[in-house]
């Protein structure tokens, strides 16, 4: 049997529009687990074990193990030049001063084993997480880290990173974001920038304009997780259904549906290579345009096949 423990009155200042997972809205903090609460009054934390459940204003944490780190209200004044992280200053807890006080407010809630953070629309999982509630940042590492939206699933080896009002996700390590219509963008770090969810009340008007190539059919509203641009640095490889892209460096437009990959460019197409200094990959037509270094050729070996389209192999130049 769960033993609820609602932790009210912990309130944090944050924009009114929350944006995908969001723990720093304010509001109060209801924590439930299976095998009991410990209020540890001494070093302002509540540990909850088993089957641990916490829950902010429509966003949701569930662990082994939770832990909740709080303060005195007013400890949060010179959070911004704090590290993430990294406690703020607080005062002691005054004489009689609980959690369930309206003077305390949580600011770090770490979680442990089979990790899973979600709302209605996104799912953050890994073993071990830490939600800066100052920073509005989730940090997630361990195996199996994953953030998924409607619209993509990103994930790493190493760490994942969710910045809520940055709406910024940052992958390290083997990192890969899976679109929803089947493309593969990876790199061994990415930084994806989301687009901002639309205002209240929007109408039509405000809708994004549909990429080249997919004109006519009907797209999810702007915002609400979807990707605006991503930047990834180190072993890029994109993959189309024709082609695989390969290079140092890259950066991918969502909007435009074009890619611009930089140092060492190798595109693939079947047993076909092209190399050279920058290639323009245009995910949406499947076209891509290659750059010579200065002073060299652009290098390829095409290998023609029996049966196949001639200028299928002409799609990279």
């Amino acid at each position: 049997m769960r033993r609820p423990l609602a932790l009210l009155g912990l309130l944090i200042a944050g924009p009114a529009l929350a944006q995908g997972i969001d723990m720093s809205q304010g509001g109060p903090v209801d924590i439930t687990a299976t095998n009991g609460i410990e209020w540890r009054q001494a070093e302002q934390v509540v540990v909850a074990r088993g089957d641990a459940r916490a829950v902010r204003d429509g966003t949701t944490i569930e662990a082994a193990r939770l832990i909740a780190r709080y303060r005195s209200q007013g400890g949060a004044q010179n959070a911004g030049a704090q590290n993430v992280g990294a406690q703020p200053a607080a005062r002691p807890a005054a004489a009689g001063e609980t959690p369930l006080s309206g003077g305390s407010e949580i600011w770090r809630v770490e979680a442990e084993g089979d990790v899973r953070i979600f709302t209605p629309t996104d799912t953050a999982r890994g073993d071990r997480a830490v939600y800066d509630m100052d920073q509005a940042v989730l940090v997630l590492t361990g195996r199996a880290i994953s953030y998924s939206t409607p619209q993509q699933v990103i994930s790493a080896r190493d760490s994942l990173e969710y910045w809520t009002h940055r709406r910024m996700a940052v992958a390290r390590g083997s990192a890969l974001v899976v679109t929803q219509d089947g493309r593969r963008i990876a790199a061994d770090t990415l930084v994806a920038h989301m687009l901002e969810d639309p205002p209240p009340g929007a109408t039509p008007a405000g809708r994004a304009v549909a990429r080249p190539g997919t004109e006519g059919t009907a797209g999810p509203p702007p915002g609400q997780g979807r990707i605006d641009r991503i930047e990834l640095f180190g072993n890029v490889e994109i993959r189309t259904e024709a082609e695989v892209i390969r290079g140092d460096r890259a950066v991918y437009s969502a909007a435009t549906g074009l890619a611009r990959v930089l140092g060492n460019v190798r595109i693939t197409r079947g047993e076909n290579l092209v190399s050279g200094r920058e290639a323009i990959v245009n995910m949406n037509t499947g076209v891509s345009r290659i750059l010579s270094q200065p002073g060299q050729r652009v290098q390829g070996i095409i290998i023609p096949q029996q049966g196949s389209d001639p200028a299928s192999p002409g799609a990279s130049r």
